[in-house]
């Protein structure tokens, strides 16, 4: 399996950041080719110190890193990446690695 993780600093309005994601950005995200599970934060994302930098936390999973570069040349991959200008002016980062278990 592969991952991407998102990490989404913490934005000047939070219930529009929130609103947009959820309605706008998820969808488009959803319909990705070869997603096989997303998953974001319940709650506040934390660190080990307390508080951290970062509003939201996404986590897409996908089969390979090479499905991940695949779904991201994708339409629907293009629009989701695009999409992304349209909420995160705070930064996001994006993060891809292959997983496996210890």
């Amino acid at each position: 399996m592969a991952k991407l993780l998102a990490l989404y600093k913490k934005p000047a309005d939070a219930a529009a950041f929130d609103s947009y994601y959820f309605s706008t950005h998820v969808p488009l995200a959803k319909a990705i080719p070869g997603l096989r599970s997303y998953e974001v934060n319940n709650g506040p994302v934390g660190s080990p110190m307390g508080e951290s930098p970062y509003h939201l936390a996404a986590v897409l999973t996908f089969d390979s890193g090479e499905a991940i570069q695949q779904a991201f040349g994708s339409p629907q991959g293009q629009a989701a990446a695009g999409d992304l200008a349209n909420f995160a002016q705070a930064g996001v980062e994006l993060l891809i690695f292959d997983t496996k278990e210890v």
